[in-house]
């Protein structure tokens, strides 16, 4: 529920990279989630497409490498990715959606919970 401590500088460096091209775009489908009572909205990201949430800007769209799709905590409690017991500890976890930005890193050495800031104005 927090950035993993073992994901290294480069890689938290591409993710940040990337996230800054779509930031914007993020950050208003998260406001329209929320004010539509889908809390806790969650943006799972990948370079190889995957079954958890709806595409929402696919890799190359906006110079960006990976695909992100949106998505919320109940689809995550649904498919077992956050336990039932754990719900509590998520939340808890969540870092304020108008700052952050909740990823769900998806890659071949990493699948992790990332929060990211929005860039500022």
């Amino acid at each position: 529920m927090h950035n993993d401590p073992e994901l290294n500088g480069k890689y938290l460096g591409t993710i940040s990279q990337d996230f800054i091209k779509v930031a914007d775009t993020l950050k208003e489908a998260s406001y329209h989630l929320r004010k539509q009572n889908f809390q806790f909205p969650i943006f799972p990201i990948c370079k190889e497409e995957q079954p958890i949430g709806q595409v929402f800007i696919e890799s190359g769209k906006a110079t960006n490498q990976w695909h992100y799709y949106v998505s919320f905590l109940d689809e995550f409690l649904q498919r077992g990715l956050v336990e039932e017991e754990k719900k509590e500890q998520f939340i808890q976890a969540y870092k304020d959606p108008e700052e952050f930005c909740c990823l769900f890193v998806v890659d071949r050495n990493f699948t992790n919970f990332v929060f990211i800031p929005y860039p500022e104005d």
